[in-house]
């Protein structure tokens, strides 16, 4: 006895469907692929524009202190170091504005505030780097040089020693801290938002105050998210150029105060690729290319190694 119509239907139907799932699976994998895949040929033509640096200095590059294009003596210590300063002070100084501005906006403030604040919020993301740098060389840099920097130059710390000049490392690292703050702010805001609403409830039914709530509740419900967003924001602060390039000083020493001037890997790529003055140039500022490429990933997977412990 044959199979009925309607059985063979629905049976074609259901193989269909399947067919269907497995060609979305695919294209899924294929699309994930597509990103590791970018990544490789990233990281492969910037080795090979950098052969000739990684031939002649080896891994003695991210060691060394010298930068002379004129002498063909390269290192990327100094850069190295100003990336790491600038983006470590503007973590430090967005993290608690854009932490305490999330929570106070998703847990304190009237829904109509929320609403009147986000958008705005969301809106200085999207300001141009330039123009930020322009704010921050022609109104932030007068009052770091008469203002911020003497009173710093007091208290007679090492690292606060030196000349206020209005640029340098403590300058970038303010503009790159307002520039991470409202990507900061807004995804935190999404983070905490998301927070299962019968927590806080069972909380306050249990006679726990809206401090607690917050922190025995809240942010260890969102401490995986809030780690996301920060890690974003650093990854914008590590790769951030125009911005850094115009109050950094653009200078090849290595700091020794955040008063002194300095550069970032990415300002001295986007300041001397143009004018390279050999091929030995061109490819050091590939290398120093590499080491941005290579530092932005070891954070991130530290980051999330850090993380899957912590929550372990």
């Amino acid at each position: 006895m044959g199979t009925s119509l309607p059985a063979r239907r629905r049976l074609a139907r259901r193989r269909l469907e399947r067919t269907g799932d497995t060609l979305y699976r695919d294209a899924l994998a294929a699309f994930g692929m597509s990103v590791a895949a970018a990544l490789g040929i990233v990281a492969a033509e910037s080795a090979k524009l950098a052969a000739p640096a990684l031939r002649r200095f080896g891994i003695a590059f991210v060691g060394s202190t010298q930068w002379d294009p004129t002498a063909d003596r390269f290192g990327a210590l100094p850069f190295l170091a100003g990336t790491v300063l600038t983006s470590a002070e503007a973590l430090a100084l967005a993290l608690p504005v854009g932490l305490g501005a999330a929570i106070f906006l998703s847990e304190m403030a009237p829904a109509r505030l929320r609403a009147m604040v986000r958008f705005p919020i969301e809106m200085l993301a999207a300001i141009p780097s330039v123009i930020v740098g322009l704010w921050g060389l022609f109104v932030l840099a007068p009052i770091m040089r008469t203002r911020v920097e003497p009173l710093l130059a007091r208290t007679g710390l090492p690292i606060l020693s030196g000349t206020p000049v209005g640029v340098g490392l403590l300058a970038a690292g303010v503009v790159l801290a307002v520039m991470v703050l409202p990507t900061l702010t807004s995804l935190s805001l999404d983070v905490v938002g998301a927070v299962d609403r019968a927590q806080r409830e069972g909380l306050y039914a249990l006679g726990a105050t809206r401090w607690e709530v917050i922190r025995r509740g809240v942010l260890p419900a969102a401490k995986s998210g809030l780690f996301g967003a920060t890690v974003l924001a650093l990854g914008r602060a590590l790769g951030e150029t125009m911005a850094v390039a115009m109050v950094v000083g653009n200078s090849p020493d290595m700091p020794h105060s955040l008063l002194a001037t300095g550069g970032t890997l990415a300002s001295v790529i986007a300041n001397e690729f143009t004018e390279a003055v050999s091929d030995l140039h061109e490819a050091a500022l590939a290398e120093l290319g590499l080491v941005l490429l290579a530092l932005t990933l070891l954070l991130s997977i530290g980051g999330r190694l850090l993380l899957r412990r912590s929550v372990r």
